[in-house]
């Protein structure tokens, strides 16, 4: 007798028929990158749903589209047009692969996403799963996604009790995924388990009983849902400080280009004094310190102390010492610097924190 594969092993329609039925009636119909075959457009979406929600996607998408109507206008936009669209969104990298991959298919492709998954998850930024979504969306390829979404059904459903990012179990989890895929409606099916992650088996509280996966859910049965899947063993996550000088004349405040690499690269903040350190609960710049950095940029006028914020990335924790510096007589500045209008301060493609910090400062009459 033959034995089985583990492909035919793990395949079952029952599975795919099941989130299609659900999707189709309970699902979501009308986000504004749906029902449409635009491969711009529901990569755009794509990309900015990674690693973030639909509701904080929403109001980027829209003016991105206002913007950027097209591939071909996105490619040939100015850096810092994307990066000043995309700033709040967070996880910048992203935004810069957006800027490289629109360039590249209107160089590579004609301006015409490719439909074959595996061109697309060539290009900047998009991986395999992310290309599979795309190539599903726009020309109904049969090809498997492995989000944090799907992982998490598939963890909770199947009963896998070990991390999903493990290479080893996502491998499982991928040969899982291709073997569940349908032989009809990909689109559905694609969309369904997103949606079944999105809200339904949500990380915390997931609602089991409009589930349609519930009679076959391994940790539903055994009272597993909070524990599955595996969350990642926990890292003490490191502390930085950084100190920040917002140099002010005349209604303008001085901001520095950043390098296209490394936190924030890209996008425009505020001169920092010696950059991210390791931090120091003890160690803090001195308003001399301060002024001595200042001068670079012009006379010194008058110096303040800002309350402190502090703000989370995913792999560290940034305690952020602002001063308030008002200049006289600017001095000449290289390139990397520019006085921008606090007026179109909302214009600006600042990281969050920074964007933050002088909008109040702003409001509050701070600037000179």
């Amino acid at each position: 007798m033959r034995r089985a594969t583990e492909f035919e092993e793990l395949a079952d329609p029952s599975f795919s028929a099941a989130v299609i039925s659900w999707q189709k009636t309970y699902g979501r119909h009308a986000l504004p990158w749906q029902n449409t075959r635009d491969a711009y457009r529901i990569w755009l979406s794509e990309i900015m749903l990674q690693q973030t929600q639909v509701s904080a996607v929403l109001g980027y998408y829209a003016r991105f589209l206002e913007r950027f109507p097209s591939l071909a206008d996105l490619a040939a936009a100015p850096s810092e047009d994307v990066m000043a669209l995309w700033s709040g969104l967070g996880y910048y990298t992203r935004a810069r692969n957006l800027h490289a991959c629109a360039k590249r298919v209107v160089d590579e492709y004609g301006g015409v996403f490719p439909s074959d998954p595996a061109l697309l998850a060539d290009l900047p930024g998009i991986g395999r799963s992310t290309a599979a979504a795309i190539s599903a969306f726009s020309s109904g390829t049969r090809a498997a996604i492995l989000d944090g979404n799907v992982k998490r059904v598939f963890a909770r459903t199947f009963g896998i009790d070990q991390f999903p990012g493990i290479k080893p179990v996502e491998d499982a989890l991928w040969r899982r995924a291709d073997a569940l895929l349908p032989m009809e409606g990909i689109e559905s099916y694609t969309q369904g388990l997103m949606d079944l992650g999105a809200t339904l088996c949500t990380r915390s509280s997931p609602d089991c009983g409009r589930c349609p996966l519930q009679q076959r859910c391994v940790a539903f049965a055994t009272g597993r849902t909070a524990e599955l899947p595996v969350r990642k063993p926990k890292k003490a996550v490191p502390e930085k400080q950084a100190v920040m000088i917002a140099v002010v004349d005349r209604g303008q405040v001085l901001l520095e280009q950043r390098p296209d690499s490394g936190i924030w690269g890209g996008l425009m903040s505020l001169p920092e004094l010696d950059g991210h350190q390791a931090f120091d609960d003890d160690a803090s710049a001195s308003i001399d310190e301060v002024v001595v950095a200042a001068r670079t940029f012009g006379e010194v006028e008058e110096t303040e102390a800002l309350l402190p914020l502090v703000h989370v990335f995913t792999h560290y924790k940034l305690h952020i010492s602002p001063y308030r510096v008002g200049v006289t007589r600017r001095a000449e500045l290289v390139t990397k610097y520019v006085w921008w209008d606090l007026a179109r301060i909302d214009d600006a493609p600042l990281p969050a924190p920074v964007k933050k910090l002088l909008a109040q400062l702003a409001t509050s009459n701070l600037f000179g």
